[in-house]
């Protein structure tokens, strides 16, 4: 890390391996954040990859990830790829010393997110999954209510992350809807309740014309012995004011509480009707990024210069909430977490075990897999 005078830390020297639309968001925030330089930038498109340096003032253009990780003056990467190759470039940059910030999915496949886990706990990198979500204040001071003991002990958790069909026909050829979005809420009923799930039972409706299926939902079964419910819809009018409908409930036996993250708390009038812009997630206000994706890279950023491992989210449990959203793909009745959390324990045990959350055998179930676990892609 290079010095500088930010309050007399180290600047943070970072690039962006992927510049679709959120690697490009990404290097938005982080070429207007204090303390970072935005050192790097590498996508396979030369046009786009000369079109963004020129804006951001990237030095380091590569159009191979390999040559970045290969450039000194880089500290740490930003992985916002294509979901099949986030396996491979992780391992890659951790093992070349980089530090990792990896966009989630994880990965398309439990086996290669335990090697990224392998691979962070062999390096002397830090490395985090960016689960944005829990940056975002409402959460975190739901999140911290819980702790507290203000609900009690949790018995019911419901979530809604419901988009417009717009926003389905451009991402419904590549990921569904429930692991798209739903993997969300995956992770925060899974942080909520440091529960386990021990079943789920899963639902689709397919009214669109793409390869995955427009909405889900999955019933889940806690070892706590609360039920979560998410619904996931990439469906609605495309007139809807705003932009994400999302929401969650949670019910303990001491009391309750409602996140509303579909209200922005502006909403504008104008020629084409009403909208509600983003004011949490990335907003850009006066040119400038905030909102809790620039929390969550300050987070990781200051990790690194403080010398410490991210504790907000952890290398396996990225691994496990991504074990968990991958079971909810599946509609058959039959299919156990349990089964999943049997296997992540051998995997805890025996960390090159990577047989963990295969699915169980289909002959036991009614119904074969709805969608393959191999067609993910990074959308947010």
């Amino acid at each position: 890390m290079a010095r500088n005078t930010y309050g007399g830390t180290d600047r943070v020297r970072w690039g962006v391996i992927g510049l679709g639309w959120f690697g490009e968001i990404h290097a938005d925030t982080l070429a207007g954040m204090p303390g970072i330089e935005l050192a790097a930038l590498c996508t396979r498109r030369a046009e786009r990859l000369n079109e963004l340096a020129d804006r951001y003032g990237a030095r380091g253009r590569y159009t191979d990830y390999k040559d970045l990780l290969a450039d000194p003056s880089v500290d740490v990467v930003s992985i916002t790829t294509h979901v099949h190759d986030h396996r491979q470039i992780a391992v890659d940059a951790l093992q070349a010393g980089k530090h990792v910030l990896l966009e989630k999915p994880m990965a398309a496949a439990v086996e290669d997110c335990e090697r990224i886990v392998e691979a962070a706990r062999q390096s002397e990198a830090r490395f985090m999954v960016g689960h944005i979500c829990r940056f975002d204040p409402r959460v975190a001071l739901a999140k911290q209510a819980i702790d507290e003991g203000r609900l009690g002990r949790i018995v019911s958790m419901h979530a809604r992350r419901n988009l417009s069909k717009a926003i389905g026909e451009a991402n419904l050829d590549k990921i569904s809807a429930l692991l798209g979005d739903g993997i969300h809420d995956a992770d925060l009923m899974l942080w909520f309740s440091g529960a386990a799930p021990l079943s789920v039972y899963a639902q689709e409706v397919h009214p669109g014309r793409c390869k995955y299926a427009d909405g889900a939902w999955a019933m889940i079964r806690f070892d706590s012995g609360a039920v979560g419910v998410v619904e996931t819809i990439w469906h609605l009018p495309n007139s809807t004011p705003f932009a994400i409908d999302a929401r969650m409930e949670i019910i303990g036996t001491e009391g309750a509480l409602y996140i509303d993250c579909g209200q922005t708390g502006l909403e504008i009038h104008g020629s084409e009707g009403p909208r509600t812009p983003d004011t949490m997630y990335w907003p850009i206000v006066f040119g400038e990024r905030f909102g809790a994706l620039r929390a969550e890279l300050r987070y990781f950023a200051d990790c690194i210069v403080e010398g410490k491992r991210p504790d907000r989210i952890t290398p396996e449990e990225s691994r496990d909430y991504h074990a968990y959203a991958l079971g909810w793909m599946y509609r058959s009745s039959d299919l156990t977490a349990a089964f999943g959390r049997a296997q992540l324990t051998k995997m805890d045990r025996q960390p090159s075990t990577v047989e963990a959350m295969k699915p169980p055998n289909r002959a036991h179930s009614p119904e074969p897999p709805q969608e393959p676990m191999d067609h993910m892609d990074t959308a947010r």
